[in-house]
């Protein structure tokens, strides 16, 4: 069998594209936030992780602009070698105090931060154990481990007993390490943390909390899981993104700055990667200030989300209820997703179909997001639509 053969064979994506309902990877040509240009048509932006609408904020672009102009666009090398910039200290010391932790680490991407972080840390004979539904970073992360000879346990989604259960079977004189998104990325859901840090502490495990969808979200300031629940002190290691609430690109981990120390001089993701770019560093530092000096950003963000989740109950849809910036809207199967996503596109509202394998079979999704920068019109806008296709194609009556 040719290597290849699994490409030439793939032709689903095509199909669907010849049905003129293909959904992904779809240039925006110009971003504004809340309304984006694609095909050369303004339209209502209602699936970005921009949470807080700062990719536009003339104050995160002048940051960006001001570093390339002192630094130039890149590091030319990993943080080990040549490639630390004042500018990557500074940011890890204000996310550092941000937190409220000894010590932040930067690392490229958020996806590389996982990879970092998991097989560094779990090694032969140790354990990371993980919620069914955690993001692909760290489920690549969790089977790295496990191909260095660590073991890797999975339990059921959210669900603390099954948690409990993988733990009791585990021997209690080794190293354990339970890993979860802090709000899941499909469902917008939050973590169970407090029945986690009853575990963790009863079997003697540490916790990592993803809070790639948390931060700028939920928690006094935005400061993710741990503050949302008042429990900021009993995670072991928060790590998360700048794609999302800080506009940019890059990950980070924030923890002890011993644990954090080990994590710098053994992770291959950091040591073998060129470094975040000065651009990047500078505007989600500028992101990180505004956050911090504007914190009525989080609470207009959620208002937006609450608003969006009473109007789509309203109108009669199936949604998966939340706090947080997504609000998932439950279509049901995969071809009226995409047909309720094509009608959606064409008068002007973008959204993300999320379809099997991703999401269970019957469980085929609109996810939206939402910002701290749209508008009532946008938002009721949206609604008006959602509501004459979902009874056009019957979904509501």
């Amino acid at each position: 069998m040719d290597l290849f053969q699994k490409c030439f064979d793939f032709v689903r994506a095509d199909e669907v594209k010849k049905s003129g309902l293909y959904p992904y990877f779809r240039p925006i040509e110009e971003n504004e936030g809340p309304v984006v240009q694609i095909e050369g048509k303004k339209m209502i932006m209602a699936g970005s992780n921009n949470y807080l609408g700062l990719t536009a904020h003339p104050k995160v672009k002048e940051a960006a602009i001001k570093a390339v102009e002192k630094y130039g666009t890149g590091c030319s090398g990993s943080r080990y070698l040549t490639g630390t910039l004042d500018l990557h200290i500074e940011l890890e010391a204000k996310m550092a105090k941000y937190f409220g932790t000894e010590s932040v680490l930067l690392f490229s991407t958020g996806y590389q931060t996982a990879q970092g972080i998991i097989p560094t840390l779990v090694q032969k004979g140790e354990y990371v154990i993980s919620d069914k539904d955690n993001h692909a970073c760290i489920v690549a992360a969790d089977l790295m481990a496990k191909g260095a000879f660590a073991e890797f346990k999975r339990y059921k989604h959210n669900e603390m007993d099954d948690l409990e259960a993988v733990l009791k079977r585990i021997p209690k004189d080794k190293g354990k390490l339970i890993v979860s998104d802090g709000v899941f990325s499909t469902t917008g859901e939050i973590v169970h943390l407090p029945r986690m840090v009853e575990l963790a502490q009863e079997f003697g495990a540490r916790i990592l909390i993803d809070d790639a969808h948390s931060v700028g979200v939920i928690g006094v300031g935005g400061r993710g899981t741990g503050s949302h629940y008042g429990l900021m002190d009993k995670i072991d290691m928060t790590m998360g993104t700048f794609s999302k609430t800080f506009a940019s690109l890059g990950g980070f981990v924030a923890g002890t700055e011993r644990v954090l120390n080990y994590i710098k001089h053994h992770a291959p993701a950091l040591i073998f990667s060129a470094s975040p770019t000065p651009a990047s560093v500078a505007a989600a530092m500028a992101a990180l200030e505004i956050l911090e000096e504007e914190p009525w950003r989080v609470e207009k963000l959620v208002s937006n989300a609450d608003h969006m989740r009473d109007g789509f109950t309203k109108l009669g849809f199936t949604i998966i209820d939340g706090q947080t910036g997504i609000v998932p809207v439950i279509i049901g199967d995969d071809e009226r997703t995409f047909i309720f996503w094509r009608k959606l596109f064409d008068a002007g509202v973008f959204t993300n179909a999320f379809i099997s394998p991703g999401v269970p079979v019957g469980m085929a999704m609109l996810r939206t997001s939402f910002m701290t920068t749209h508008e009532k019109e946008h938002l009721d806008g949206i609604l008006e639509l959602f509501g004459s296709i979902g009874k056009e194609l019957g979904i509501i009556s």
